[in-house]
């Protein structure tokens, strides 16, 4: 069985979003222990934005007209849909950045819907199951100032759940600039109780979309 979990956070250390993410990867393992797991750090490998802008010239350019960076651009693109496709289930790992999504993880999604699996209606991943994990600054609940401001998550969900065909689940976690922003200081304790609640979610979902795949394969 194989994982597939990518990594858009810019921080190496303190994150979140991987800490988040190694609990589902963790009790993902407990199921399948033997099992591979496949991850692309954008921040460890950022792709270059000039990549998609090639890849889509290519798309559009007859075959045999294709220049090398055309090529090597569709070849790339190709070979993260293969990652994805090849997985019996993904983590998305991201932060919540200026109310969206970094432009790194947004051209690495923009880079497989140029391949044809990707596009609107193959649904390439057929209710494969997905999780995604969103970590954010501040406090985006209903009732909240900043109530509608998180633009993130809907764009994701719609992505790799409307779009793509996944099974999806959102493990999020809020409040996480209290600890290390004097500003938010009476905001630890529900920042303490945000984390613990996805972490325990991260968990359960990481031991159930493994025995859902092994109950697939079986």
């Amino acid at each position: 069985m194989t994982l597939f979990r990518l990594d858009a956070s810019i921080r190496q250390e303190g994150s979140v979003s991987r800490e988040v993410a190694d609990t589902v990867q963790q009790s993902w393992a407990e199921r399948h222990p033997d099992g591979a797991v496949v991850r692309r750090d954008l921040t460890a490998s950022p792709i270059s934005a000039e990549t998609w802008t090639q890849a889509l010239g290519g798309k559009m350019t007859p075959e045999d007209q294709r220049t090398p960076e055309q090529r090597a651009a569709l070849a790339f693109a190709a070979s993260l849909a293969d990652e994805v496709i090849a997985a019996d289930a993904a983590v998305i790992a991201t932060p919540l950045y200026n109310y969206g999504i970094s432009q790194h993880l947004k051209v690495w999604i923009d880079l497989l819907c140029v391949d044809e699996r990707f596009v609107p209606g193959p649904n390439p991943l057929d209710g494969k199951p997905v999780t995604l994990v969103i970590a954010r600054g501040g406090g985006y609940g209903p009732g909240t100032p900043r109530e509608g401001w998180d633009h993130a998550t809907p764009y994701l969900q719609q992505m790799f759940g409307d779009n793509f065909g996944g099974n999806l689940t959102v493990v999020a976690a809020e409040l996480t600039l209290a600890d290390v922003n004097p500003q938010m200081a009476d905001l630890r304790g529900l920042a303490a109780e945000s984390k613990a609640k996805a972490l325990e979610l991260a968990a359960e979902t990481g031991k159930a979309h493994a025995e859902l795949v092994a109950s697939r394969a079986a």
